[in-house]
């Protein structure tokens, strides 16, 4: 997807926005086949390490509000690609795991982010990735 970006124009915050968007709809496209959400496919790209997680972990690693994450997990267990446990000392808490289904999507998705990372930000310099981690850091530490 083209486009065109006039930074003198637009504020960090919207043009955030809008690259937010452009990926998603280039990660849809690729990702078609796998019937995913945006959210779904950000939790499966976060558990694509193999490492189990709570849902508070997966929740804050993702950025998603607990019921929004709920609805998330559901979707996802249903479709068997995570299950959902607790720990022996802790019943209280869930446990999250991909299953051996959840491994090969996720598996997929990792692959194609970091494709399509490769293809937008390879040829920028060192510092200019690291600024934008820099940037990205204050957005989302940002008080609300």
């Amino acid at each position: 997807m083209n486009s065109s970006f006039e930074p003198s124009t637009s504020s960090a915050i919207l043009a955030l926005q809008r690259a937010t968007h452009v990926t998603l709809h280039v990660l849809a496209a690729e990702l078609a086949g796998l019937d995913l959400t945006p959210s779904e496919t950000n939790a499966l790209a976060i558990l694509a390490d193999g490492r189990s997680r709570t849902a508070s972990e997966l929740g804050t690693a993702a950025g998603t509000r607990p019921t929004t994450l709920t609805s998330v997990l559901d979707r996802l267990e249903r479709r068997g690609h995570i299950t959902r446990g607790t720990r022996p000392a802790d019943r209280r808490v869930v446990v999250i795991e991909l299953t051996p289904s959840g491994r090969r999507v996720a598996e997929t998705v990792r692959q194609t982010l970091d494709a399509l990372e490769t293809r937008a930000l390879d040829g920028l310099p060192a510092e200019s990735l690291a600024g934008f981690h820099h940037v990205l850091r204050a957005l989302t530490e940002a008080p609300s």
